[in-house]
Parts: structure tokens; C-alpha cells; sequence
């Protein structure tokens, strides 16, 4: 059932939003005369590299700068970038990562070789699915940009108080794959467009229904402040 959420979601989305295609690519194209795709490798299911496809958000050749985590005032996005990324845009042509097999629409974001190099043996089970393009931790942290911006070292900021909390929200996820939890997560992340706030709720609540306690229902209601954690680890516990 997930797999077939997945191809008739992305194959409608695709065909509707095949206009909006054109329009965006032919932004980023007038905006540097560059490609407007960008294909990074991300690590997916049982380990196995694939290239994601984005719109191009930053200037050509910026990954070559080796930093992974982006700051919202970080001076590798180009002006069209910053619109896309602030709508979410810029992950569309993921659909196609869907339709090949390589992604799942909802699953654990994929991570880039050097990041997952960095898993614990806890952290390394989200590979037992599909990554995907949104999930619990997207609407969380969906203004993980704002989160790292000023700061001098993004990548590891991004692990000591992003990651740890991530990865949690993730793993719960592995534990309880379900195409039906699949559509309510699809149906808050458009909903966060409009009100991060509702969407936020709805979360907390439905980890709670899950048992979760704090601190992740705090983290995940945003409700606490964000401080150095350790990642998950075997001896821990899923909702610790």
C-alpha cells in the first residue's frame, strides 16, 4: 500500500505540477545561466548511493564549499533559491527520486556519505527504509536554516542539536511504517505552509499517542530550547 501511495501521489503530482516545472527551471536558469538541477548523492535504503534530484537553490559548484548544513543567510543561495527553499519548492523534483524507486514521499530525510558516515549503529537502522521527502522531523525542523544562521560552524551545530532529535523522530518512524500515518504526514507538512503552528500541534499529539514522553514531545512541539545531545544509541530506549 505505501509503495502504491507513492507512485499514484507522484506520478499525479508530477503530471499537475509539470507547469510549475517549467516555470521554476526557467527562474534558476535566467537568474546565472545556469542548470537548474542539481543531483547530489544521498545515501538510501540498506546503504545503497542514488542522486537526488533538487532545483538548483545555490550558486553553481557551491557543494564544492564541503559544508552540508545550510544557514538561511548563507551566501551560496541565489535570490531565486531563497524563494524556493522558503516554500519547499526547491524539493519537487524528488517526485522522480519516488517514481524510480530510490525515494519514498514520506520516510527519513536522506543524508549525504559523510554525514551517514557519522551514524551510530542506532542511527544506521533509518536506512531499512526508503529516505523520503518529508517526514516528522521535515515539519519540526523546518526552520532548521533559521536555527544554524550566524552560526561559524553549521555542520556541527546541526549535529549536536538537530541531528540527535532528528534521528528520534526518524527511528519511531522505522518502527512503525504505515501508509496511512504516511498521509497524515504528507497532510501536515502542506498544512506547516500555512500554519507551522497547527502542524506542530498535531504532531505532539499524535506522539503522544505513541507513548512518546519528554524530552521529544517538547522538541517536537518546539516548546524547549535546542542544547548539545547525544545521538540515539542501542542502549537507549526509541522515545528516549
Amino acid at each position: 500500500m505505501k509503495r502504491l501511495l507513492d507512485l499514484s501521489l507522484a506520478g499525479c503530482g508530477l503530471l499537475v505540477l509539470a507547469p510549475a516545472f517549467f516555470c521554476i527551471a526557467l527562474a534558476v536558469w535566467l537568474e546565472d545561466r545556469g542548470s537548474p538541477w542539481f543531483r547530489g548523492v544521498r545515501v538510501g535504503r540498506a546503504g545503497r548511493e542514488f542522486r537526488m534530484l533538487k532545483f538548483r537553490s545555490m550558486r553553481p559548484g557551491a557543494s564544492k564549499a564541503g559544508v552540508n548544513s545550510t544557514a538561511i543567510g548563507d551566501r551560496r543561495i541565489t535570490r531565486v533559491g531563497r524563494f524556493l527553499r522558503a516554500l519547499k519548492l526547491d524539493e519537487l523534483p524528488q517526485l522522480w527520486n519516488v517514481i524510480a524507486g530510490d525515494m519514498s514521499l514520506v520516510g527519513p530525510r536522506p543524508q549525504v556519505p559523510s554525514e551517514v558516515a557519522l551514524y551510530t549503529d542506532e542511527e544506521l537502522r533509518m536506512l531499512d527504509v526508503r529516505p523520503g521527502i518529508t517526514d516528522l522531523a521535515s515539519i519540526v525542523f523546518s526552520d532548521e536554516g533559521e536555527i544554524l544562521e550566524g552560526s561559524v560552524d553549521p555542520d556541527l551545530l546541526y549535529n549536536q542539536i538537530i541531528r540527535p532529535w532528528k534521528s528520534r523522530l526518524a527511528l519511531l518512524y522505522v518502527d512503525r511504517v504505515c501508509w496511512t500515518t504516511d498521509l497524515r504526514i504528507l497532510a501536515w507538512t502542506a498544512g506547516a505552509l500555512v500554519s507551522r503552528p497547527w502542524a506542530l500541534r498535531r504532531v505532539v499529539k499524535f506522539l503522544d499517542g505513541w507513548g512518546v514522553g519528554e524530552p521529544l514531545l517538547g522538541i517536537a512541539g518546539r516548546g524547549v530550547p535546542l542544547r548539545a545531545y547525544p545521538p540515539p544509541q542501542k542502549y537507549r530506549t526509541k522515545t528516549a
